[in-house]
Formats: C-alpha cells, structure tokens, sequence
C-alpha cells in the first residue's frame, strides 16, 4: 500500500490539449491526496517537460493537434524514460480496437475512457503508482546487492594480493635482508611501461603483478638459494625451478592481476635472443611485461648486494643492461629504462 508520503510525492504528468478534460483529472486526482499534478495542455512541450519533472505516471490523449499521442509514446519511451518503468495511462475518447493495438505496441500500459469514472480514474492511477514503487524498491535492493557484491569482491581481490605479496617478501627474505626488492623492482617496472606509453590501468596492473614475479623461490631450498659462491649445473637446474613454482602458485586465476603475474613469473628469466628458461623463449613470444621485468630485476639485483656478490654503482649496471640489449634483454624496453633513468635525474652510463 502507498503510505500518505508517497502518495503526495508522486509526479502526476497529464497531456491533453483539451484543458477542460485536464483540469477535470487534475481535480480528481488533487482530491485524492497528490499534490504533484503537472497538467499541461500544449503537446509539443511535453518531451521536455516529462524529462525536467521525471514523472512517475503520465496520463496522455491520444489525439491532439500538431503532435499526437502516438508520437509522444515512442519519444518518451525512447529518450526520456529509458529502461525504468514509468506506467503511461492513456486517457482518450478513441475505442478503436486498432489505436489500442498501436499504443499498447508504443509503450502504453493501459487505458481509460473519457470522460470516465473518478473512482476507476484513482484506482487506476494508484495500482499502478504501487507498481512503479515497488519496481523503484526493487532497483534500490539491486543496486545497493550490486555494491555490496562489488566491494565484497574488491575486499577479497584485496586480501588475495596482500597474502601473495607477503608471501612474496617471505620467500625474498631469505635472500635479502631488507626484503625490498619486490617493491623496487615494481617500481622500476611501472617507470618503464610509463616510458613505453602504457595506459594508465595497464601501469596499475603491472604495479601489482610486477613484485611478485620471485614468489616461487619460496619452494626452493636455502643451499642453493643462500649459496655464497657460484651455482653448479644440477644447482642451477634447481633454481630455474622458481619460475615454474611462482607460475603454480599464481594458479589459473579470473584477477587480471594476478594473470599478469603468473605470466611475468614464468617469463621473467627468457632472453630476447631465445637462450633463456624455463621455455626458451625469444623476442616477442615473451610477454611485454614479462620484459619489462627482465630488466628491472637484473638492475635491482646488480644495484644490491647478496650472499654471493656485492653491490654494483648504479652507473656500472646501467652499462651492462645497455650491452645486454639485443641479447638478454628486449632494445626497446632497454632505451625505455635508460629514457626513465635520465628522465628522473639519475645518471646514465657513458
């Protein structure tokens, strides 16, 4: 049942260009409580004033003069009320079989003959009054489960990438003491796709995949990981099996995220020239972001010390990435690393 409220509230829109039959409904419907009757008498107004008032029922002649009713259904149906449910009440002296057939097809719901009946006038009015406030009701629910739905998955999309990005700095401990080198290497990534003109979604995404691309090592044991000196061949063998472990643990998932960061944990350690692992894979077979990482992770490793090496100066890891291109690592994405150096006010090699 509408409450008093509602019924006030309401948005009566009457067009008829006789202003006798207008003020008649208007009198009606005044007397049954809605204080918000439109009546306007000049068809060619109402397109515009239909989509200025937002009516929630509209009761419309058919014939009239310049525009008819038939017109004014398709327009309104058309441009002003869209996909919600505004009910149109045809109000007309017309009982052809065949103006009905045409107005229900344009979008009218029902009709009344003139002059008609007060009380059938008002009942009309207000059932289809309930049906339109129960269809608004009905789109708040959808809309306010829809939002809920959306941050409950944002919340969850939330807490699966915190989980993998501390699982991330837990394997990366092991063989940093700062646990610093995702971040690092996830924000020389973006710097670079930035170079490369990438949108700004893509950066976001890249922003988030790009730390995790070590996260398989994890699975590797702490002898070859913390060895202090060189790999041997069985040794190494082992440690090409991160990238495959990473790509497992980031699973087959719908996040385009974290899509991004399997791809980038098993392609990382491909070489331009197709000497890489795990696939040997070469040139553009190897994803772009995937690269990108190639790049960042063997600067970032250069620029640090780890157990088995020191720290390089900043200048001498620029000059071998600089040679290493065309080989190990993609020239395109190499002049976009060196072009983001030098943007940000850090010097390049010679």
């Amino acid at each position: 049942m509408l409450s008093e409220r509602i019924i006030r509230e309401s948005r009566i829109l009457i067009i008829d260009d006789e202003s006798a039959n207008v003020e008649l409904l208007q009198r009606i419907l005044e007397w049954a409580g809605y204080a918000n009757v439109i009546p306007l008498c000049d068809p060619t107004k109402a397109f515009v004033v239909a989509e200025n008032c937002k009516p929630d029922i509209i009761l419309l002649d058919l014939h009239m003069p310049v525009m008819n009713g038939f017109e004014l259904l398709q327009q309104i149906r058309e441009q002003v009320t869209g996909s919600k449910y505004v009910p149109i009440l045809v109000f007309t002296a017309d009982i052809n079989p065949e103006s009905k057939k045409k107005a229900l097809e344009l979008g009218a719901n029902d009709f009344l003959t003139k002059p008609g009946d007060a009380t059938e006038i008002m009942l009309r009015v207000r059932n289809f009054l309930e049906t339109r406030h129960l269809h608004r009701q009905l789109q708040d629910q959808n809309l306010d489960l829809e939002q809920k739905v959306q941050e409950r998955t944002q919340a969850l999309e939330t807490a699966r990438l915190e989980a993998l990005e501390k699982l991330a700095r837990a394997a990366e401990f092991r063989d940093d003491d700062t646990g610093e080198h995702a971040k690092r290497v996830g924000a020389t990534a973006v710097g670079i796709a930035e170079q490369l003109g990438w949108a700004h979604i893509d950066v976001e995404e890249l922003r988030m995949a790009a730390p995790l691309h070590d996260i398989g090592k994890i699975g590797l044991p702490d002898s070859i990981l913390l060895k202090p000196g060189k790999l041997t061949d069985e040794e190494f063998e082992v440690m090409k099996r991160h990238t495959r472990i990473g790509a497992s643990i980031l699973g087959d998932s719908e996040s385009p995220v974290l899509q991004l960061a399997k791809m980038i944990a098993m392609a990382h350690h491909e070489w331009w020239d197709g000497t890489g692992y795990p696939g040997g894979l070469g040139g553009e077979e190897i994803c772009l972001a995937a690269r990108i990482v190639a790049v960042a992770d063997v600067f970032d490793a250069l620029t640090h010390a780890r157990p088995y090496k020191e720290a390089w100066p900043e200048q001498d890891a620029e000059a071998e990435i600089s040679k290493c291109a065309g080989s190990h690592f993609d020239p395109q994405v190499v002049e976009a690393f060196l072009a983001m150096r030098q943007k940000y006010g850090v010097a390049r090699a010679a």
